[in-house]
């Protein structure tokens, strides 16, 4: 294929999303400051999330539908902290403490059945969502303050019992964010955040190289080889999906924290579609994704939720259609980065099968290659 032509093809994602931009922008008629404001807020607050993904590609799963898991983990340790009144980076630090454990068995559960659906992690992670997502809301609807005791009758529902729809998040509220806050150009850097999610990227770095690292990326190119080198393939996919969840647990605090209000029974439904969206618009594909994908699919995905509306209200006088082209491009971009992948290696499968058969007629036209060979084959 022609380099020019597969850079097209790989890249065709955010080659899109940066024409939508270069066309929308002028339209929306946000100024400069107010646009790299709200990207920096939107960076700060979903960067941590997106990072989370990466792990479980490096080990050939796919992208992780199941982060959401991790987020219930995260909303769980905000309510408890909440009831407790703990604020602050105190507060955030002890949720991503309770979080964790949470996270680890969440993490677990849906590894173990992940390795029951092999070559269909994705779509089997979205479905354990869903299921999740119904636990989940009825242990908060019916079990916080009656199998776990719940004392603030603020966040509770008026019959005693289960957490209402939406919780001030105020105690901790941007505490993280407003530890070093820096002012340049105009713009507002969140730095402590911003420390948070470097370590992050180091961490993830690091892992690579270690030997759980190599070890996720060979089960990544091929399982059967990987078994036989004596690699635990099942035991390692698990860990991988564990460490992407309990990250995902704390990428939902960070998140929360930034916006200050919990919607217990809904804020974490849509966070696996954006956060894969985004890394996706970043050029990451099912079994490739790397730490500038995440950052560029961030800076690209948010630009354009930031500027579909106003663009849409002033192109058609309708800011509605701004919206409901904010969910046609989060599903879409999934729908076509998917298609377009399982297009790719339909190609290279069909072009090894074109090497390997010409290699074998090469091998047949050899003076005698044919003859030996049935010789060989019948002794």
């Amino acid at each position: 294929m022609n380099p020019i032509k597969k850079w097209l093809i790989d890249y065709s994602v955010p080659i899109m999303f940066i024409l939508i931009i270069i066309f929308a922008t002028p339209l929306a008629g946000y100024s400069m400051s107010f646009l790299a404001n709200e990207i920096m807020t939107r960076m700060s607050r979903n960067t941590f999330l997106v990072l989370s993904l990466i792990i479980p590609v490096i080990a050939g799963m796919g992208m992780n539908f199941g982060i959401v898991l991790g987020a219930m983990a995260g909303e769980i340790a905000l309510i408890l902290i909440t009831d407790w009144h703990i604020v602050g980076v105190p507060g955030v630090v002890l949720a991503m403490l309770i979080s964790t454990p949470i996270a680890i068995i969440f993490g677990y559960f849906s590894g173990a059945i992940l390795n029951k659906a092999k070559g269909r992690e994705m779509v089997t992670s979205l479905m354990l969502g869903f299921f999740m997502n119904g636990v989940y809301q009825l242990f908060v609807l019916y079990g916080m303050g009656k199998v776990v005791p719940i004392t603030n009758k603020s966040i509770l529902l008026s019959r005693g019992y289960g957490i209402r729809n939406a919780i001030s998040l105020d105690g901790i509220r941007q505490s993280l964010d407003n530890v070093i806050k820096v002012n340049i150009w105009g713009i507002q850097i969140p730095v402590m955040t911003w420390l948070v999610i470097t370590a992050l990227c180091l961490f993830i770095m690091w892992f690579r190289k270690t030997k759980l690292g190599q070890d996720m990326r060979t089960i990544g190119q091929d399982m059967e080889v990987a078994r036989a080198s004596g690699i635990d393939v099942d035991r390692t996919r698990i860990i991988s999906i564990i460490i992407s969840t309990v990250l995902a647990s704390y990428g939902m605090i960070i998140y929360l924290q930034n916006i200050g209000t919990l919607n217990t029974y809904n804020s974490h439904e849509q966070i696996g579609f954006f956060c894969i969206a985004a890394l996706l618009v970043g050029g990451a594909s099912v079994s490739k994704a790397t730490i500038p994908n995440a950052f560029i699919g961030v800076i690209l995905f948010h630009t354009v939720f930031v500027v579909s509306p106003r663009a849409g209200k002033e192109l058609i006088g309708d800011a509605q259609l701004g919206e409901y082209f904010r969910v046609f491009i989060t599903y879409g971009v999934i729908a076509f980065s998917l298609a377009l992948y399982a297009w790719k290696r339909k190609v290279e499968q069909e072009n090894e099968r074109r090497s390997a058969l010409g290699l074998h007629r090469a091998s047949l036209q050899k003076p005698g290659g044919g003859g030996i060979n049935v010789e060989k084959m019948g002794n």
